[in-house]
């Protein structure tokens, strides 16, 4: 009988290309933001900014490990996270982790018993995130006032990203390094900030954005209307131009929501979206 090999993990290179994407393809919607990584830089941690770990077990890789700002991990595998587990080690360097629901809980569980506060102490956990997509147009009539914002238009856009970031998140994302400007300037050159803009009063009264994407499927984040002009029926349509502009490029359009936003969750699917998975993150 052929003794079966011990698994192991190891950082992934260029020649693992293949593999990796073999296994991201396995659930494209939920894997969206890692194919999008890879999409820019490929393998490549320098390119990355960060390391991909795998897990390999009998010559096959059965599970990864995006060890960046984000720590992502895909292919639920116990013997697996355990490995990652020790090749993270005690300092935490990540500020979320994410993925699919069974993935999160069990590295954060493993992290947080092997490596106490660094990685247990964290400042919200969102365990149930539903994933919803739309392939198609919206049966709601778009509101064409929503476009994408020109560079004409990013003071107003930036003020409403970080009012978004705050409410979302629970902290600003302002630094001494202004990477969240530079991001922000980044969705705007490359036509993935779509706005809301009253020329009139110099205000961008909604927001959203491509977050990430990937073949033929994007992801809608940072959606956002001024809390002053809420409970007027402007979102509705607004997000139904935002997949009419997205489906240009991307026939499926997704995003996730946190369970408890019960009237976002109620917008998207006016909108046309369906719930067809579920993710989970935990904030630092």
């Amino acid at each position: 009988m052929k003794q079966l090999m011990r698994g192991r993990v190891r950082p992934l290179g260029q020649r693992d290309l293949l593999a990796v994407r073999a296994l991201l393809d396995r659930d494209p919607v939920c894997n969206v933001f890692v194919s999008s990584r890879l999409d820019i830089g490929g393998l490549n941690s320098a390119a990355l900014g960060c390391k991909i770990y795998g897990f390999e077990r009998d010559g096959g890789l059965v599970s990864l490990c995006h060890a960046g700002a984000n720590l992502v991990p895909v292919g639920y595998d116990e013997e697996a996270f355990d490995a990652f587990t020790e090749k993270l080690g005690p300092r935490r360097f990540s500020q979320s982790i994410m993925g699919a629901v069974d993935c999160v809980d069990a590295l954060y569980q493993r992290l947080s018993m092997r490596w106490g506060d660094a990685w247990g102490q964290c400042r919200e956990k969102r365990m149930r995130q539903p994933v919803m997509s739309i392939e198609g147009e919206s049966p709601v009539p778009p509101d064409v006032r929503v476009q994408p914002a020109s560079v004409d238009i990013f003071e107003s856009y930036f003020h409403a990203a970080v009012r978004m970031h705050t409410e979302e998140v629970g902290v600003s994302p302002l630094d001494p390094a202004h990477s969240y400007e530079t991001y922000v300037m980044a969705l705007i050159r490359s036509g993935r900030a779509f706005a809301g803009y009253d020329a009139d009063t110099h205000r961008t009264w909604f927001k959203a954005d491509i977050g990430c994407a990937h073949g033929r499927l994007c992801q809608v984040q940072g959606v956002w209307v001024d809390p002053e002009l809420r409970g007027r029926g402007l979102s509705i349509p607004a997000m139904a131009q935002v997949v009419r502009l997205c489906r240009k490029e991307y026939p499926v359009v997704t995003l996730y929501v946190n369970d408890f936003n019960t009237r976002a969750r109620r917008l998207y699917e006016h909108v046309g979206f369906q719930t067809v998975a579920e993710l989970a993150t935990i904030l630092y």
